[in-house]
This record gives structure tokens, sequence and C-alpha cells, in this order.
């Protein structure tokens, strides 16, 4: 199922398009100004975003040229502007479609459903080579870097393996021994307490409360997980 947020500041325009993106069988997430839009995509794997550009505390523009610092994920802007200068302007902020006010919402949803096929077959192949994310938790094995919620986590190197054999297993849970074989590259002997005292302090760095972690958990008797969060 593919994610899409739709933001306007204009609650009527956000539920009547989620009712036709819904039929389709999208899921669809809802935000009403630029940065309720950030904070959701920062939170959530999303595939398209409907933007309006006229909203209060943060326009759509903003947003979108913010966006563009961490995603490629496709954008259509909505405004109430109709000339080929606007549009031409919001295109060139980063937006890859833009759809007039008031729009048909048949023709929105065609132009959904375009953005998304591209995106998936093109623009999201690269990326996701290199990056996985779970929740608000990302890691990119080419920039060797983690983030939560968009902020670089400092991992050691050892820390940083784990990290990454777990989210490359996402949703499995891998023993101590797995883990220490993996990481150190070496027959694993009384590895348990070694692994416990690395997965402590990684909780420490990515979670909000470590002792009631949101992604690595503990399977007891069997090793850890970082779970899928969607």
């Amino acid at each position: 199922m593919y994610n899409v947020l739709v933001c306007d500041d204009d609650k009527a325009i956000v539920d009547s398009t989620a009712i036709y993106l819904k039929t389709e069988g999208y899921n669809v997430l809802s935000a009403f100004n630029g940065k309720e839009a950030l904070d959701v995509l920062s939170k959530n794997e999303v595939h398209c975003v409907i933007m309006d550009i006229m909203m209060p505390v943060m326009d759509g523009i903003t947003a979108t040229v913010k966006l563009r610092e961490k995603s490629n994920v496709p954008v259509i802007f909505l405004s109430a502007k109709s000339e080929d200068t606007d549009k031409i302007a919001g295109l060139g902020f980063g937006a890859d479609d833009y759809v007039t006010k008031p729009f048909s919402p048949l023709e929105l949803l065609a132009r959904v459903k375009s953005q998304i096929r591209r995106f998936c077959s093109l623009g999201s192949i690269a990326q996701k080579a290199s990056v996985i994310t779970t929740g608000g938790l990302s890691i990119d094995t080419e920039a060797h870097e983690v983030t939560v919620d968009g902020e670089p986590v400092r991992l050691t190197a050892t820390e940083y393996k784990i990290v990454k054999y777990l989210m490359e297993n996402l949703g499995r849970t891998l023993s101590s021994n797995q883990i220490y074989e993996h990481v150190w590259n070496e027959n694993a002997f009384s590895s348990e307490k070694t692994v416990t005292v690395h997965i402590r302090r990684i909780r420490e760095k990515i979670e909000i409360d470590s002792k009631n972690p949101k992604y690595i958990k503990v399977v007891w008797g069997i090793g850890y997980k970082i779970e899928k969060i969607q």
C-alpha cells in the first residue's frame, strides 16, 4: 500500500481528496501546513506528496525546499494561481507536477498514479539501494551514516555495524552469537555480555527512552531485532 500525504490548510480539500485516494487503495496521511507536512514525512515512508502552496506557519514552497534536502519523493503542488510563470516557478522549487485549483479529483488521482509509478520504478531505486528506513530511524550504508528523525547519530564503528546488521534484517530476531560472529568476524564465545553492552550504548544514542525502546527490541531467550515501523 502506497502512502500519500495531502497537505492543505483547507480541511475540506484534504478530506475530499482523501476520499478519492482511499477509494483507489492509497493510505492517506494529512497535514495542514508545511511544518506539519515535514513532521509527517520525518516519521513515515511517503510515496507522493500533494502540497498546497499558500498556507500559514510554513508555506508549501518553503516546505518543499526543505524536503528536497533529504528526499526525492514526488511533490505535486496545488495552487489557485494558473499563470505559466507561477507553474514554472513552482517546478523550479522542487515540485514534480503542478495542479491548478479548482481541480478535477480524477485528474489529480491520475497525476498521483503517474508520479508514484515513476518514483517506484526509477526515483527510489538508487535511494533504497543504500538507505534503509524504519519509522524515524535511517541508515545510509554508502555514507555510513545513521539518523534519527533526520538528526545524525554518532556511533562507533562497532555500534554502526550492529545497527547495519539489524537494519538489514528488519523484523527478524538475531541471536547474540549471530550478531557477534557477523560484527566481530570471529567465533562467538561467551558473546552475550559483549553484545548486550553494545546494544545498551546504541539504545542510549538512538532511543528517546532507552528503557522503553522504540526500535531495538529484545526477544527474551532468543536475541534482538529492530522493528519494522511504517
